[in-house]
């Protein structure tokens, strides 16, 4: 197994400080961007390296059940780690860390308009101008069951069926849409606000009434000792929610 091992850039800045080796994370890709910065924070103000692996949900959910080695699970959705709980896999209960939203990605000056009523989406593909259009997996994606979710609520997820393209996780969704291998996708709305997409994209929030909400759990697992809960703990204080804010969540 490949892990994406955050050596945070606040580990940089402690100069000739050890950092002490933290925790390992499993974390669903939509948080990358706030868990990322979240990270450098924590270097920063404790000297503690976490580690984190990115992925779909559900196969992070699979690799946990495989028994691979994470102290802490971040979920995309609550049901995920509450099945983790009801197995007797975690070392706790599940605590929400953050709600997550929807967005409309189009490239810029593409052929979709990016509006949250989605009527710019049907009237391209009404005059044939929609060929591909990328969301994450919903087999084991949340935030793919709740873009199918959005879609079947404005009547367009038939429609769509032929152009759809499913991303193994919603990063690699929105990589659809920034490459310009997809005229448009419903992805996290935290995704679309990443310099790197925002600088190739335009997006619009889809209303949250839409579909059921993306409540994310998170919860330790065996394997975590005091490191784990320590960190899960900063991921609900005071200096992690204004992260997660600013990039798109709701906090609880």
């Amino acid at each position: 197994m490949r892990f994406r091992q955050i050596m945070a850039l606040g580990l940089v800045l402690l100069g000739p400080m050890a950092a002490q080796a933290g925790p390992l994370v499993a974390a669903a890709s939509n948080v990358q961007g706030a868990l990322d910065e979240i990270i450098a924070g924590y270097a920063l103000e404790t000297g503690v390296a976490v580690r984190v692996s990115y992925g779909s949900t559900g196969n992070l959910v699979r690799q946990i059940r495989e028994g691979a080695p994470f102290d802490l699970f971040l979920s995309a959705d609550e049901e995920s780690v509450e099945g983790l709980v009801d197995l007797g896999l975690t070392a706790g209960a599940a605590q929400v860390y953050a709600i997550g939203q929807l967005a409309l990605l189009v490239p810029k000056d593409g052929a979709i308009e990016a509006d949250p009523t989605l009527e710019g989406l049907q009237a391209a593909l009404a005059a044939g101008r929609v060929t591909r259009f990328a969301i994450a997996n919903p087999e084991h994606a949340p935030y793919g069951m709740r873009a199918r979710e959005a879609l079947e609520h404005e009547g367009l997820w038939e429609a769509l069926q032929p152009h759809l393209v499913l991303g193994e996780n919603v990063a690699q969704a929105a990589q659809f849409v920034t490459s310009g291998n997809a005229e448009g996708g419903i992805v996290a709305l935290s995704v679309a606000l990443t310099p790197a997409v925002v600088a190739r994209t335009d997006h619009a929030v889809l209303p949250a009434d839409w579909h059921v909400p993306l409540t994310q759990g998170m919860v330790v697992l065996p394997r975590g000792g005091a490191d784990a809960q320590a960190f899960a703990a900063w991921l609900r204080g005071d200096a992690a929610r204004a992260v997660w804010a600013a990039h798109g969540y709701g906090v609880p």
